[in-house]
């Protein structure tokens, strides 16, 4: 059974590449959200509920349960997606991100979500800003840079449709949580800016979480502290290693990315 990562925003898969070079296990993929440096499918308009069922689709044609990571969004669509098809989930694992209704937006994400307000920041937010706010939060200046040549027009729009479509996905999700049935792992950066680190204890509550790692980071933890978490996840899946197989694990190779069609 391979273990999957989904990124959050404005991240691609490449926020992974750090913490899959300090894991042994090579059966690892880091699933490409469309619009993240990869293209939108015709007719996708980047709601929360698209990119569930995305990741649903991408999870069944892999022919077995899987190890499910998410960071940022990616925590809450894989929440989602685990506590709708816990069947296609072995064990869950997710950070620094809420989904509760008792949960306001942080700043940036009630602009993206204000008509003609998120447009206007975004028209005149650039790539160098970008690097700028992610070094402030913690972020090595190479990987800053490296993150924000990914920003494109592309991003920007899926970016603005994915926050428009989530105004209330605290108060429409968190009820839901209560079906996730995989052993849980909650991690979250202490000095998180946007998710307070206090929040993880939320999160890991909802979904019965058997652990909660607190990182050393801001936002960025996998990023900033790939080694803590890359070992952390790894102590996860063993400690259900024991646990009985449901189908034969189907091989994936090394930071393998799915396509975005």
């Amino acid at each position: 059974m391979p273990a999957v990562f989904v990124h959050g925003v404005p991240d691609t898969y490449h926020v992974w590449d750090d913490v899959l070079a300090h894991l042994t296990r090579t059966d690892v993929r880091a699933l490409a959200l469309p619009g993240f440096g990869c293209p939108v499918p015709e007719g996708f308009t980047s709601t929360k509920e698209e990119y569930v069922d995305w990741i649903i689709a991408r999870l069944e044609g892999l022919g077995s349960p899987v190890d499910l990571v998410g960071h940022d969004w990616g925590c809450a669509l894989t929440a989602r997606v685990a506590s709708l098809r816990p069947d296609l989930v072995r064990t869950w694992a997710g950070g620094d991100a809420s989904v509760s209704g008792a949960v306001e937006w942080h700043d940036l994400g009630k602009i993206w979500q204000t008509p003609e307000v998120g447009e206007q920041w975004m028209a005149e937010f650039d790539a160098s800003e970008l690097s700028r706010l992610l070094q402030a939060s913690g972020v090595p200046a190479h990987r800053a840079d490296q993150t924000a040549s990914r920003l494109d027009a592309t991003m920007k729009e899926s970016i603005l449709r994915l926050y428009r479509s989530a105004a209330h996905v605290g108060a429409e999700w968190e009820i839901g949580l209560a079906d996730l049935t995989s052993p849980s792992l909650v991690f979250w950066g202490t000095a998180d800016q946007f998710e307070p680190v206090e929040r993880a204890d939320i999160l890991a509550k909802s979904v019965r979480a058997t652990n909660v790692v607190r990182l050393d980071s801001g936002h960025w933890g996998p990023v900033q502290r790939p080694r803590e978490l890359a070992d952390a996840l790894t102590q996860h899946w063993e400690s259900v290693r024991a646990q009985p197989s449901r189908t034969t694990p189907s091989p994936t190779g090394r930071g393998r990315t799915t396509t975005c069609r």
